[in-house]
């Protein structure tokens, strides 16, 4: 089972507003985007109390509330809330050790 969750209009605003979360909005025909779902399988098995999901935002109808509320330039984007806080943000595929970091340093506190 897939500990990296999926996240779309229906549950992103109960998702993000967790004590900590990590949301990466992504496509499926993007090669980053595709490289970086395995860095988030690990990252979700390492860091338990964090919740990890991803946003499909090629998937029609599925995002389109999250569409709104947020501009992508590139894919992958990552966002790190606390409590329906946006913390963070950081584009393209973020590395095991810095994603690792990030949380520690922002989420963990």
């Amino acid at each position: 089972m897939s500990t990296v969750l999926d996240v779309s209009d229906a549950n992103y605003k109960e998702f993000s507003e967790s004590a900590g979360a990590i949301v990466a909005y992504g496509l499926a025909t993007c090669e980053p985007c595709k490289t970086y779902d395995p860095i988030l399988e690990e990252t979700a098995a390492k860091f338990p109390q964090i919740k990890i999901g991803k946003a499909k935002m090629h998937v029609p109808g599925r995002c389109r509330e999250i569409k709104k509320t947020h501009t992508f330039e590139t894919y992958p984007t990552t966002h790190f809330f606390a409590n329906g806080k946006l913390l963070l943000t950081r584009e393209g595929v973020v590395e095991p050790a810095e994603l690792a970091a990030l949380i520690s340093d922002h989420l963990l506190k």
